[in-house]
């Protein structure tokens, strides 16, 4: 089987993430699904950004209309200073403008700072709905237990928007969250969709923490086998940073036509659930040191074998900031050969 190459916030390595430029990008890629993360506005609207702090990724910090709500809050254990979508309504937001999140490392992209606005998920659904070929959404679900917490239930506008789009038990559909509870709110609430339990590589879930505290399971504790038949029973996957998907395994030359046993790949799979890897990126920065190529960090080192490797594992779908090098790749695997190709 082949994996689903998921576009990372839409082709990041090219365009601001979460714009409509990399998400229309990422289509004529050739990606196969579209990866949104939701967070809200003050009235409920659900607003297509990597955090809800948003001074990394959009112009608020020039407007100066706004520079009182700069704040410090903690979400999720992480103390962060800046600008909070839920502190803005969605009018507010639409004066904004999106930003590379990695300048530096990503010249190409930061040339097109100030192009696009901010989206909403409607927008997104509508841009899926355009496409000229079924195009899947793996919306992630942010922050679920401390937006809950300041009476922005995620369950509930999550479900809202998807019905009031027309998306409910739509096939091209995935939910997907660090937390488990609100994949169990959407379920319930029949939002229909895959289910999806992100997994870090360390640290425990929010809302475990939320309800156990110190005695919160750790995601690696729910990697073990009994774990995993229990997720199984309630979800349809997991999805595991790459470090965990790839822990012991050395990449393979390029063109060897062999499988590449990853362990958690082979135990996912035995107990029923498919599962994804996050992220394939090209640069140096990226890579594991064997495979970075100069010392530039922004130059792409050698992807394609780290790329074609991480496929050979059978894992179920990739997320990538560049649709066309991970589609190239997983074609050179479906070929059984060589080859370099990608976006210049």
């Amino acid at each position: 089987m082949t994996p689903l190459v998921i576009a990372h916030r839409g082709a990041s390595g090219y365009r601001p993430e979460h714009s409509r430029s990399a998400y229309e990008l990422a289509i004529e890629l050739g990606a196969d699904a579209i990866e949104p993360d939701l967070v809200p506005t003050a009235d409920g609207v659900l607003v297509l950004r990597h955090e809800n702090e948003i001074s990394g990724t959009t112009d608020v910090a020039d407007h100066s209309e706004f520079r009182d709500r700069r704040t410090t809050k903690t979400v999720d254990g992480d103390r962060l200073t800046g600008w909070f979508t839920e502190d803005f309504t969605w009018d507010e937001l639409t004066t904004l403008r999106t930003r590379e999140r990695l300048p530096a490392l990503r010249p190409d992209s930061a040339a097109h700072d100030g192009q696009d606005p901010i989206l909403r998920l409607e927008d997104l659904l509508a841009i899926l709905d355009a496409a000229p070929r079924p195009v899947g959404l793996v919306a992630e679900v942010k922050h679920a237990t401390y937006f809950d917490g300041v009476s922005l239930p995620m369950g509930q506008l999550v479900d809202q928007a998807i019905g009031a789009a027309g998306w409910r038990d739509d096939e091209r559909l995935t939910f997907e969250c660090f937390e488990k509870g609100v994949l169990r709110d959407l379920a319930a609430r029949g939002a229909g969709g895959r289910l999806v339990y992100l997994q870090e590589g360390r640290g425990s879930a929010a809302d475990e923490v939320a309800a156990h505290g110190s005695a919160a399971p750790t995601y690696a504790t729910e990697r073990t086998d009994p774990a995993l038949a229990a997720l199984a029973d309630e979800f349809d996957g997991i999805s595991v940073d790459l470090k965990t998907l790839m822990a012991g395994v050395d990449p393979v030359a390029v063109d060897d036509p062999r499988p590449v046993r990853s362990p958690i790949v082979d135990r996912a799979h035995a107990a029923g659930l498919a599962i994804y890897t996050w992220t394939l990126r090209p640069e140096n920065r990226f890579l594991p040191a064997p495979l970075r190529r100069g010392g530039d960090v922004a130059a792409h080192g050698d992807w394609e074998r780290w790329y074609t490797s991480i496929i050979r594992t059978g894992v179920d779908g990739v997320f990538a900031d560049h649709t066309d090098l991970a589609v190239h790749a997983r074609s050179v695997v479906a070929d059984g050969a060589g080859g370099v190709g990608g976006r210049a």
